[in-house]
């Protein structure tokens, strides 16, 4: 027990010089949260002090940061490609009276590419092929991305 109570001791002392060394720190250095609330009071006072706020300028789309894009994220989204011929408008009593063997006129020429859309999105052009007795779309013409996003807007 003799060796117990001098671990003890000694542990006791130990925490006594600890407190001490605390204390006389204590009275030298500046209290952390005093000095955190006057730098806090110093930022809120210059704020209020600006009354006016710096003009914002207007980025155009070459100066704005590009965000690192995982692409891998947008690889698996299914969207719905068609191909176009052409297009026409019709009234209904026309449509209705459409059989087997009706010739509908179209508003392009023989020979002009057709459009290739995505989500109803035009892409491209092309011009249709016959590959394997399997129709198929030889692509002529592919709209750039800036092009795309201005027919967005």
């Amino acid at each position: 027990m003799s060796e117990e109570t001098q671990t003890d001791q000694e542990v006791a002392d130990e925490w006594a010089d600890a407190l001490e060394e605390q204390a006389t720190e204590e009275g030298t250095e500046e209290d952390p949260w005093a000095a955190a609330l006057e730098e806090q009071a110093e930022v809120e006072a210059s704020a209020e002090q600006k009354a006016d706020p710096a003009p914002v300028t207007q980025l155009n789309d070459e100066s704005k940061p590009k965000p690192d894009v995982d692409m891998n994220m947008v690889l698996d989204i299914p969207v719905t490609i068609s191909m176009e011929i052409g297009r026409t408008k019709i009234n209904i009593r026309n449509l209705l009276q459409l059989s087997q063997g009706s010739v509908v006129e179209l508003d392009r020429l023989a020979g002009e590419p057709m459009d290739v859309l995505v989500n109803d999105t035009l892409i491209a052009h092309g011009e249709v092929v016959v590959v394997n007795d399997k129709f198929g779309i030889r692509m002529t013409d592919v709209i750039s991305a800036d092009e795309r996003v201005k027919k967005l807007r």
